[in-house]
């Protein structure tokens, strides 16, 4: 599975490059190049295969350098953690130049390049996970935990480019005290003059043009890398808000089809859409074969529940934590903090309401609309035109009464003229023991319908 993963994102960046004019050229023998990558915004997903694309592209050509131009408040911590692994595992000579800001995730990724220049007036640190609440509300603090975590992959990234291990820790962790420089109880963040006499930076540069000349790289030739089409779509279908459309329209599209048969434009709605849900997390390294596989159960949970098991019990249950719990792993990286899996779940199980809800409403009310008029056949192919789809032993219970074994839901067991047959219900739920009359017989289907006990009577010899 890893390895098809590892494969599948090869390929995704492979289709990524070949949209650019120019990315296979080859550099001039003459001047070398330098690939330029900005680093701004808030650090989203879909910035971490952008990254990889781009170090892969400067060691197939053979660049001499990628220079990473941060400016950023910081973002997602998984997304910072995967592009710190792609840096630190490139042959490929990179350089951070923070211009202006690198606070939070934009500090590891900067921690994670084999030099760091920072222009006048910088800042880099800050770096201690926290809780986004809800909006217009201050960020909380998040676990000793998820500190710990943090401070350790901080650690391990200065340990590597050999830089001081300490004040990386300091940017997380505001226990950890540095005679000096920073009391416990505060969190570091660097100025750029700070960060050079500690040895954080290793030069000062207000250009692009300065850091070139003081990396030994003037008169490079600096290609400026933006992220492409694709790129951009994986980034949009990894936003918390689409994430969710996704899977209510994946949910929605699954439960009509289940409830109508043959199928239609529900079913390729559904399906499309849980596609391009996976799609999209599979290759920003949140999804994998797992959380497919949770999915998929919990759909063919539903299957059974809604078709052939009556009422709704433990496999409808079953289905739904199948289903939350997939999506929910689907939608968080690693060191996850637990209010990112409370929000995440938040997310999902809302989702997952709203598709059955609206899936309910549509299957009721669709047929009395004029669009949901003009996809329902209403002509009736009776047997006295030649049409006779129900076998002769089926059409003998066509207005015979009888009582409900199970609760009809619509699928269940009635008890006709003392033979155990199996029905549906002709729309609303049938409660055990109440009184039906079947009134069609569609193919296999014995359709009944909930008898008033007093008409019953009434109609009785």
């Amino acid at each position: 599975m890893a390895c098809l993963r590892i494969v599948t994102v090869t390929l995704f960046a492979l289709l990524c490059a070949l949209v650019l004019p120019g990315a296979a050229q080859q550099p001039a023998a003459n001047r070398p190049v330098v690939l330029l990558v900005p680093v701004d915004g808030t650090i989203d997903l879909g910035l971490a295969p952008y990254v990889q694309r781009v170090l892969k592209q400067a060691q197939d050509t053979g660049a001499a350098a990628v220079v990473l131009e941060i400016n950023t408040f910081g973002g997602r911590l998984d997304a910072a953690t995967q592009i710190r692994d792609h840096l630190l595992g490139t042959p490929v000579r990179t350089i951070a130049f923070v211009n202006r800001r690198a606070i939070s995730a934009g500090a590891l990724i900067g921690l994670a390049a084999g030099t760091i220049a920072m222009a006048g007036g910088s800042t880099i640190g800050a770096a201690t996970p926290v809780q986004a609440g809800q909006p217009g509300d201050a960020a909380a603090p998040v676990g000793e935990k998820t500190v710990s975590y943090v401070r350790k992959e901080f650690a391990a990234t200065a340990e590597s480019r050999k830089r001081p291990i300490a004040v990386a820790e300091a940017m997380v962790d505001p226990d950890v005290a540095i005679p000096g420089v920073i009391e416990k109880g505060k969190l570091l963040t660097l100025s750029t003059d700070e960060a050079l006499r500690l040895k954080l930076a290793d030069f000062r540069a207000d250009s692009l043009e300065q850091l070139l000349q003081q990396a030994g790289l003037g008169g490079a030739e600096v290609r400026r890398i933006e992220s492409n089409w694709a790129e951009n779509i994986v980034r949009f279908l990894t936003h918390p808000v689409v994430s969710s459309l996704l899977i209510t329209m994946a949910m929605l599209g699954i439960v009509v089809e289940l409830r109508t048969p043959g199928f239609g434009l529900a079913g390729l709605v559904g399906v499309g859409s849980l596609g391009l849900f996976f799609w999209g997390h599979f290759l920003v390294q949140l999804a994998g074969w797992e959380e497919l596989l949770l999915v998929a159960v919990g759909v063919v949970l539903l299957a059974l529940e809604l078709l052939v098991i009556p009422g709704f019990g433990i496999a409808g249950v079953a289905g739904l934590v199948a289903l939350a719990a997939g999506f929910i792993l689907a939608t968080t990286g690693a060191g996850a903090t637990a209010a990112a899996l409370m929000l995440a779940a938040t997310r999902v199980v809302f989702a997952l309401i709203a598709a059955i809800v609206l899936g309910l409403l549509s299957l009721r009310f669709l047929g009395r609309l004029p669009v949901g008029r003009k996809l329902v056949l209403e002509t009736g192919l009776d047997a006295q035109h030649g049409y006779q789809s129900a076998p002769d032993a089926d059409r003998r219970w066509l207005g015979r009464r009888g009582v409900a074994m199970a609760l009809l839901h619509p699928a269940g067991y009635a008890l006709i003229d003392g033979q155990r047959v199996d029905v549906v219900s002709e729309g609303e739920p049938v409660d055990a023991g109440a009184a039906v009359e079947v009134v069609r017989v569609d193919g296999n289907r014995i359709v009944v319908r909930r008898v008033d006990p007093l008409a019953q009577q009434r109609s009785d010899p």
